[in-house]
C-alpha cells in the first residue's frame, strides 16, 4: 500500500476518530501528505519521537497505541502473566500538548492486555519516572515526552526494570513485536480500570535527591539568590521542593514561565541549550539582583544556567563547563577513600576536561555512545557486577554527564536529572559565593589548572524525506573521503563496534565519525537519533580563548565548505 492509499484509508475509515479524519481532509499539499504517510514512524533506540498529527509518520493516538501494544506483547513474552499483573508498568508524562492523553492511551492499551499500570497523577520529570520504576519494582516504564524539542513534537520512551531507558539490544526486541502489528484495527484501546492505579511519587523522589547533598553550610545556602524558570515544564514543583528543603530560601521563580503549557508561549524552543530560552529568567534576575539563573526543560532532565559575573552581567555556561564544575565539586566533597572503585561516565562527544579532573583524582573514566541511556546501562552493569562478585567490573558510580546539559549524581534514577543537578549547582554556587567567587571564577581556576578547552556544537535541521536523504549523503561523503581537517592523527568510525575504554567489551555500532587532531582537539559528526538534524561537535584545546576561537573558526569553515552546509 503506497502513501496515497494509506492516506485515503485513514481519511475514510470510521475506525479512525472524527478529529483525525477531519484533519486529513483539510490537507492539500501533496508533499505534506507524502511526509505523513510514506513510512511508519520508527520506534528507534530512543523510542518514538516526531511531530504530532494524523498519519503513520506522526505521533498520535494510533501510533502510540501500536508502540504500546508491541511493548505489551514483549513484556508478556518476558514475564509471566501474573508477574505482569503484579509488577506492571509505570507511565509518566510531561507538560506538552497531548502528553497526558497519550499516557492515558498507553495505560488503556496495556491494562486491556492484562498488564498492571501505575499512572502518574501529574506531569512530572522524566528522572522521576525512572525513579518510580525502581521504587515500585515495576517491570518497565513509559514516559510521554519530547524533552526539549519544539512544541510540535512529542515522544514515547521506554524504560526497563532497572529504570534505564532501553538500549539497542533491548529496543530491537521490542521493535520486533511492534513490527508484527500490521493492522491497527487489532489494537484494543479499551481500558481495564481494575488494573490502573494513580500514583504520585514526588515526595519520595525529592527525598532521594536530597541524599545527594554535598554542602552543609546552611548560612551560605541561605545567602545565595536564585532565579528559577521551569520553561512551562515539569520541574516547577520538585525543583522548588528540593532547593527549599536544602536551605535555599532566597529563591524566586519566573512567573511568566511557571505555568505548565505545552504551547511554550514565551520561548521559541524550550531548550536550555538555546540561550534565548533563558532570556526571561535573566531579565527577572537583573531586577532581583540574583546570583544564579536556573532553567530546566519541559521534562526536567536537562538544565541550563547563567551566572552573574563580577561586572553584574549574566553569563551562560555550556553543558561541558557545568559538567566539569560539577565533577570538581562533587569529587571534592566526596570521601573517595571510602569508595572502593569510584568512576565517572561521560559520552564520546563530551569535553575531556571533566574526565581529566576525575583522572587526576584517581577515578576511572568511562566513555559511552551519545545518549544518557548508555550511561544508565553502565550504572546497571556496575550494580550487577557487585551482585555477581565480578571484581574486574565492580565500580562505584559517582557522576555521569553529557555535553547536552544532562547530569546525574547518585543512582536514585538511571537517567539524567535536572532536579538533583539544580541542587548541586546551587550548592557549589553557594560555596563559591561564600569564598568571594562566582562559578565563572571557579571555571577559570579549572582552566588554569587543567588547560583551556573551547567546545561548540552546530546543528543543521534538514526536515522531511529529502532532509533524511541529505543527511545520509553527508555521512557517506565523509566516510568515502579524506579527513576535512588538517593534522588529523586518528579517525574513529563508530559505525562498526569500537573497543570500549578500560577494555570492557565494545561500544555498539553508531552512526558517528570522530576526528582526533594532533594537539588533542577533536571534531565529531553524527545525525541526531531523535530529530531531523545533523550535529557537529567541536572540542578545541589551547592556551586561551583567543587562540581556540581562531582555531574553532577555521575548523567550522573547513567542514562547511566540504559538506556544503
Amino acid at each position: 500500500m503506497d502513501y496515497k492509499e494509506k492516506y485515503e484509508q485513514w481519511m475514510k475509515d470510521p475506525f479512525f476518530d472524527e478529529e483525525t479524519r477531519k484533519e486529513l481532509s483539510s490537507l492539500s499539499d501533496p508533499k505534506e501528505i507524502e511526509d505523513r504517510f510514506y513510512c511508519d514512524l520508527q520506534f528507534g533506540t530512543g523510542g518514538l519521537r516526531g511531530i504530532m498529527g494524523a498519519g503513520t509518520n506522526r505521533i498520535n493516538k494510533y501510533t502510540v497505541g501500536k508502540a504500546t501494544a508491541g511493548l505489551g506483547r514483549y513484556l508478556l513474552s518476558v514475564y509471566k502473566n501474573e508477574e505482569c499483573k503484579k509488577r506492571g508498568v509505570v507511565i509518566g508524562y510531561d507538560t506538552r500538548c497531548n502528553s497526558r492523553n497519550f499516557a492515558v492511551t498507553a495505560a488503556a492499551v496495556l491494562s486491556g492486555m492484562g498488564v498492571r499500570v501505575y499512572l502518574h497523577k501529574y506531569a512530572r520529570p522524566t528522572p522521576q519516572l525512572s525513579f518510580s520504576v525502581k521504587l515500585l519494582n515495576a517491570a518497565a516504564g513509559v514516559v510521554i515526552t519530547a524533552s526539549h524539542n519544539p512544541k510540535e513534537y512529542n515522544g514515547y520512551k521506554v524504560y526497563d526494570e532497572s529504570g534505564c531507558q532501553l538500549v539497542p539490544a533491548q529496543a530491537k526486541k521490542v521493535i520486533g513485536f511492534i513490527d508484527q502489528i500490521t493492522d491497527l484495527h487489532r489494537i484494543d484501546f479499551k481500558e481495564n480500570k481494575s488494573l490502573i492505579s494513580m500514583i504520585d511519587t514526588t515526595d519520595e523522589f525529592v527525598a532521594a535527591v536530597l541524599k545527594q547533598c554535598r554542602y552543609a553550610d546552611w548560612k551560605a545556602k541561605g545567602d545565595l539568590k536564585v532565579l528559577y524558570t521551569p520553561l512551562h515544564g515539569t520541574g516547577y514543583i520538585p525543583v522548588q521542593k528540593a532547593l527549599k528543603q536544602d536551605g535555599f530560601t532566597k529563591m524566586e521563580v519566573a512567573e511568566e514561565q511557571s505555568a505548565p503549557d505545552g504551547s511554550f508561549p514565551t520561548v521559541i524552543t524550550p531548550n536550555p541549550e538555546d540561550s534565548r530560552a533563558l532570556e526571561i529568567g535573566i531579565a527577572k534576575a537583573r531586577e532581583l539582583d540574583s546570583d544564579l539563573v536556573l532553567g530546566t526543560d519541559p521534562d526536567s532532565d536537562r538544565i541550563g544556567i547563567a551566572v552573574k559575573d563580577r561586572d553584574g552581567e549574566y553569563r551562560l555556561l555550556t553543558g561541558n563547563q557545568v559538567g566539569a564544575l560539577l565533577t570538581d565539586f562533587v569529587l571534592t566533597h566526596t570521601d573517595l577513600s571510602a569508595v572502593k572503585h569510584p568512576a565517572v561516565i561521560k559520552t564520546i562527544v563530551t569535553s575531556d576536561l571533566g574526565a581529566e579532573i576525575a583522572r587526576r583524582k584517581n577515578l576511572t573514566v568511562f566513555s559511552t555512545l551519545t545518549g544518557f541511556k548508555f550511561i544508565g546501562e553502565k550504572i546497571v552493569q556496575f550494580e550487577q557486577a557487585k551482585q555477581n562478585g565480578n571484581e574486574e567490573q565492580d565500580f562505584d558510580f559517582i557522576l555521569g554527564y553529557e555535553e547536552s546539559y544532562g547530569y546525574l549524581v547518585g543512582t536514585h534514577a538511571c537517567d539524567k536529572d535536572a532536579v538533583v543537578s539544580s541542587l548541586l549547582i546551587c550548592e557549589m554556587a553557594a560555596e563559591a559565593k561564600k569564598g568571594g567567587k562566582t562559578l565563572i571564577d571557579k571555571m577559570n581556576e579549572l582552566y588554569r589548572e587543567y588547560g583551556y578547552y573551547q567546545d561548540a556544537l552546530e546543528s543543521y535541521t534538514l526536515k522531511g524525506k529529502d532532509g533524511l536523504d541529505r543527511i545520509a549523503s553527508i555521512m557517506k561523503k565523509l566516510r568515502n573521503g579524506n579527513s576535512p581537517f588538517e593534522n588529523t592523527v586518528q579517525v574513529i568510525d563508530y559505525s562498526s563496534p569500537v573497543k570500549a575504554e578500560q577494555g570492557f567489551g565494545t561500544l555498539p555500532a553508531s552512526n558517528v565519525l570522530k576526528y582526533i587532531l594532533k594537539d588533542g582537539s577533536w571534531i565529531a559528526v553524527r545525525p541526531s537519533g531523535t530529530e531531523p538534524k545533523i550535529k557537529i561537535y567541536y572540542s578545541i584545546k589551547g592556551s586561551g580563548p583567543k587562540e581556540t576561537e581562531i582555531r574553532l573558526g577555521e575548523l567550522k569553515n573547513s567542514i562547511k565548505k566540504i559538506l556544503g552546509l
